[in-house]
């Protein structure tokens, strides 16, 4: 099943964040460090937004039964929307308590932190580019939304090197060179988290696929011997797959039994050719020479 592939994948997500918020929360408070406070409440955000997407790909992993006839494919969506507002909380989140640091004199970060910095960045680095490829072979948006995700947790802790190494090379006056860090940090996971958030909505709002995926689906389709033109075609993201509505149009003299069968070898022919369209409904017509797009003939 697809689903496994990428629920396997935020697990690991899941166990390496545990360890890493935990990691940073100590260093940042031993080592006087709000930047690395706020990186643990970043991976704090992706433990609680990989379980997200475990529940939904879990859910939208389920077969259609008599409730839910389409199947449960928009949990991933609803999943991806949900992390990516996560993503914009806690980018609001890490800027106010920025300020309220930049306000606040504080010492100066131990250097030891720059260590723990690196480390985070690398896992992090790693983590993500294995998560977006499985995101992008099962094309679970999802998946891909847990691997920018962990992106912005290695994005967070670049900035607060960054930061850290500044407070630390600027001296007394320099200290609350990591919280500014943090909030130019703050403003590239917000810019992340909308967009993620775009492509979420865009399957919740049944947006047509790509113009690749319909053309694979027409050209098929017009390929099936006796279809005489598509009328009509539609195509839209559900989950993990597509789902399609095609109007073909066959000769007005054919009976209902072949016209049924003719549907009946389009859909095949659909299902073989793209396996990601996981649902074809085929309605046939009598074919009118203005109706649609005549297939061309040699």
């Amino acid at each position: 099943m697809q689903t496994s592939g990428g629920i396997r994948a935020v697990q690991w997500g899941v166990l390496v964040n545990v360890g890493l918020a935990i990691v940073k929360f100590i260093a940042g408070v031993v080592g006087n460090s709000y930047v690395l406070i706020a990186d643990a409440v970043e991976s704090a955000t992706d433990i609680f937004g990989s379980l997200v997407v475990w529940g939904g790909l879990h859910i939208a992993g389920r077969d259609p039964d008599e409730e839910y006839p389409f199947g449960y494919g928009k949990a991933e969506s609803l999943a991806a929307a949900v992390v990516a507002l996560m993503i914009l909380g806690a980018a609001v989140g890490i800027a106010v308590q920025s300020v309220r640091e930049i306000l606040t004199p504080h010492l100066i970060p131990a250097p030891w932190t720059l260590g723990v910095l690196v480390t985070v960045v690398l896992i992090k680095l790693a983590l993500s580019r294995r998560v977006l490829v499985v995101g992008e072979q099962i094309g679970s948006t999802a998946v891909r939304a847990d691997a920018w995700h962990h992106m912005s947790d290695a994005i967070t802790s670049a900035a607060a090197f960054v930061g850290i190494s500044v407070a630390l090379w600027g001296g007394p006056g320099w200290e609350s060179a990591d919280d500014w860090a943090a909030l130019v940090a703050a403003a590239v996971i917000a810019y992340n988290g909308i967009l993620m958030l775009r492509p979420a909505l865009h399957d919740l709002m049944d947006r047509a696929a790509d113009d690749e995926v319909i053309a694979l689906v027409r050209r098929t389709a017009e390929q099936v011997p006796e279809v005489l033109a598509i009328e009509k075609l539609a195509v839209r993201k559900t989950g993990l797959g597509f789902q399609a509505v095609v109007h073909v149009q066959a000769a007005s003299e054919m009976s209902l039994h072949d016209a049924h069968n003719l549907g009946g070898r389009v859909k095949g022919a659909i299902r073989l050719a793209a396996p990601q369209v996981q649902y074809v409904l085929i309605h046939m017509e009598p074919f009118e020479e203005n109706a649609g797009r005549p297939v061309a003939t040699s």
